[in-house]
């Protein structure tokens, strides 16, 4: 058997109102919409958005196949992670369209600087910087003492 070759990997986005969400993305984090396929009643599809070097697709609910979005489902256990030269500026831009502060800004264990937003949409956004290198054996130091810290 041959080894098989992963080309790329994509969040797909399911929303409750897509159009919308392009906006607040593209305010939000900068996006650069690249397409979307909107039926006649005027659901979205299928659209997909640039995001620094990133393809996020998105499309509307589609209840009747089980597609439901953040706010059908009462939550996300997912988060996507923007890393941004500017974390500060990102954060608040974000907020500034319309998230929603879950975990404020602050400096981590592991060597970045981030913070969640919640969208208008219920997915949930963790936004990083970097501010220092850290080894993989240090990181383990500090998040043991974050356990032993009482």
């Amino acid at each position: 058997m041959s080894e098989q070759t992963i080309h790329e990997v994509y969040a797909y986005l399911r929303l409750h109102d897509t159009k919308a969400a392009i906006d607040f993305y593209t305010r939000a984090f900068g996006a650069k919409e690249l397409f979307r396929l909107v039926e006649p009643s005027g659901r979205v599809g299928h659209a997909e958005l640039k995001i620094g070097p990133a393809t996020i697709m998105l499309s509307d609910e589609y209840p009747e196949y089980g597609i439901q979005g953040p706010r059908s489902i009462g939550g996300t256990s997912v988060s996507i992670h923007i890393h941004a030269s500017d974390v500060d500026r990102l954060f608040e831009q974000a907020v500034a369209a319309g998230a929603t502060i879950v975990r404020p800004l602050q400096n981590q264990f592991y060597g970045e600087r981030s913070g969640t937003v919640r969208d208008p949409f219920g997915h949930e956004w963790l936004l990083g910087g970097h501010i220092e290198d850290v080894t993989v054996e240090e990181m383990q130091r500090r998040y043991t003492a974050l356990f032993n810290e009482t």
